[in-house]
């Protein structure tokens, strides 16, 4: 009986063992597991961090005029004529683009190229043809004489008005807005001041205390461009160069971007670099034979550099201005 008693005894502590070992594993595989589930879990993203940019939606501004304007979620055929370069400087396609008799924004159209045109003036007809789903214009002039209420009936139209849309910066900040894509604007803007502070570095440097004046030649008249609007706040603001002292006294009494410059006034032209847009190269710039011209110390001392009118001189935004940025480094720093 002690011997059977004795294996008996044996047995039932193997058994336990067993028991013992078996739920060890068990305990193991299921803390591995849990181990491995955590593992997996905190690797894997979180809810938040899965989540795409929140759609756009339909939203309600306020434009330049005072008009409240809905704006859709994801506008598909936008018309913003001449405000182009805004559009391009954003990733976004217009349906139509501006044009005039004697041509477009030609150094839009690395982008623009296939887009079809439409009349700077937006006929209601042209307009309703292209069946935009907004529209953006710029300055309050382009909505005289009950305008609006025509283009609102076509598309929901906002216009930047004129505080805003005289201004690049604010311009490009607005449509961000509208578009929503504040964040993508204010890059471009960034961007844009960090090269033009980054430029006005290298031009002090390389031409200290030398004035430069943009010229534009056109129909055998020469205009001046003025020294607060268009490249001449890219010239004299962005890129710190020294304003000549005609330009600042046609400036004064100007009223446009570009403003008429006499021959007599021209023969006093006292800036040591000339910038020359030649609208009249096809037509053989007859005025650049006139002795007065000839005359001009830039003239005479070889430091003009001329573009034709196809180039960004003319136009005004963060991609005309990164362009006449470029353009200014090639000429004036060897």
């Amino acid at each position: 009986m002690f011997g059977k008693g004795k294996k008996l005894v044996i047995v039932l502590l193997s058994v336990m063992s067993l028991s013992l070992v078996l739920a060890a594993c068990g305990g193991n595989k299921e803390n591995n597991g849990n181990a491995n589930n955590a593992a997996t879990e905190s690797a894997s993203p979180t809810p938040a961090a899965t989540e795409t940019a929140a759609a756009p939606t339909e939203q309600k501004l306020t434009d330049g005029m005072g008009h409240e304007v809905t704006i859709p979620a994801n506008p598909q055929r936008i018309i913003a004529s001449y405000l182009e370069d805004y559009l391009v400087a954003l990733g976004v396609k217009p349906v139509a683009q501006w044009s005039v008799a004697n041509g477009i924004q030609e150094y839009l159209q690395g982008e623009l190229k296939d887009i079809p045109t439409i009349a700077y003036d937006l006929p209601f007809e042209a307009v309703t043809s292209f069946t935009p789903d907004l529209l953006i214009l710029g300055s309050n002039s382009t909505v005289d004489g009950g305008k609006y209420d025509q283009y609102a009936k076509i598309a929901p139209t906002f216009v930047l008005g004129d505080e805003v849309n005289n201004d690049w910066r604010k311009a490009l900040l607005k449509i961000g807005e509208v578009l929503q894509k504040k964040d993508q604007a204010q890059k471009v803007l960034d961007d844009y001041n960090a090269k033009a502070a980054d430029a006005k570095t290298k031009l002090q440097a390389a031409i200290p205390d030398q004035s430069v004046a943009a010229i534009w030649l056109v129909g055998n008249k020469f205009y001046v461009v003025s020294d607060k609007l268009s490249s001449g706040t890219v010239l004299y603001n962005d890129l710190g160069l020294k304003v000549p002292n005609v330009v600042k006294e046609i400036s004064a009494s100007g009223t446009g971007s570009w403003n008429e410059i006499s021959l007599e006034k021209l023969a006093d032209l006292d800036a040591d670099h000339l910038i020359l847009v030649n609208s009249d190269k096809e037509t053989g710039s007859e005025a650049l034979k006139d002795p007065i011209w000839q005359s001009i110390p830039a003239v005479k001392n070889g430091h003009v550099y001329e573009y034709d009118r196809t180039s960004s001189w003319l136009y005004y935004g963060p991609v005309a201005s990164s362009q006449m940025i470029d353009n200014v480094l090639k000429d004036l720093v060897k």
